[in-house]
């Protein structure tokens, strides 16, 4: 489903924080309609590059471009507790330019997209951990983005609710075309998800490994054939991962 067309570039990207290197020399494209995961180990980047994806922060050296509005999820909602799930989604179409008479219409049917018709009028704190993370998914939608980024947003989630949101998202992106990148430290979930899971090294992070994730979907995270590409990522994290520890001592 990818094209020759690229969502995100990234070039011989470099970022540091004064003596603290945590990327160096990193390339990589992320396709246009592209499900990417990136993995690997504690402090090897992965948020910050997400964050320079976005535009939050720039980086020391090279260059990073995205093709269309981005917007950044990350593992809590962020939902303005003060506001209701429709205000909340509201607010993101208002920011967007969308005329007020507009706004109750799509708040509607974002809310329908994620399963949660009916939720307009309760607070953040009246749904469930799920039940807000799809919330701030509808949330990024109101804002009519072309890149999705996503850092560990399920990983404060139970088993069961993670396997439903994946199912979840995995039905949205297929449905808008969207490309994602998506930072997980779970290495099934990644398999579970991604067109292509890259493997970052240990700080400064770069590219150690590429995975293309060629099972069909819609796929099941205890399947034979997530499990065993997960577990020759997971050997390949190990290796990363102990080579630094070497290095280290």
């Amino acid at each position: 489903m990818t094209t020759a067309h690229s969502g995100v570039s990234i070039r011989k990207v470099r970022k540091a924080y004064g003596n603290v290197e945590v990327i160096r020399e990193l390339s990589v494209d992320v396709h246009e309609g592209e499900f990417m995961v990136f993995v690997g180990p504690s402090g090897c980047g992965k948020s910050t590059l997400l964050n320079l994806i976005a535009g939050l922060d720039r980086p020391t050296s090279g260059r990073v471009t995205s093709e269309g509005r981005t917007t950044l999820m990350f593992q809590e909602s962020a939902l303005f507790p003060w506001l209701t799930v429709g205000a909340n989604i509201s607010l993101a179409l208002k920011l967007r330019g969308v005329p007020r008479s507009d706004r109750p219409g799509q708040v509607r049917a974002l809310l329908s997209s994620v399963q949660l018709e009916g939720f307009g009028d309760r607070l953040p704190h009246e749904l469930s951990g799920g039940m807000r993370q799809r919330v701030a998914i509808a949330r990024a939608f109101a804002q009519d983005v072309e890149v999705l980024l996503m850092d560990e947003p399920f990983g404060a989630l139970d088993a069961m609710t993670r396997d439903l949101l994946h199912d979840e998202l995995e039905r949205l992106w297929l449905d808008r075309g969207l490309s994602v990148v998506f930072v997980t430290h779970n290495v099934r979930e990644a398999v579970r998800l991604a067109d292509r899971v890259v493997l970052l090294s240990s700080r400064p992070g770069r590219v150690v490994e590429e995975f293309h994730v060629a099972a069909d979907r819609p796929r099941r995270i205890e399947s034979p054939e997530v499990s065993g590409l997960a577990g020759t990522i997971t050997a390949s994290l190990r290796q990363e991962v102990s080579r630094h520890a070497a290095d280290v001592v």
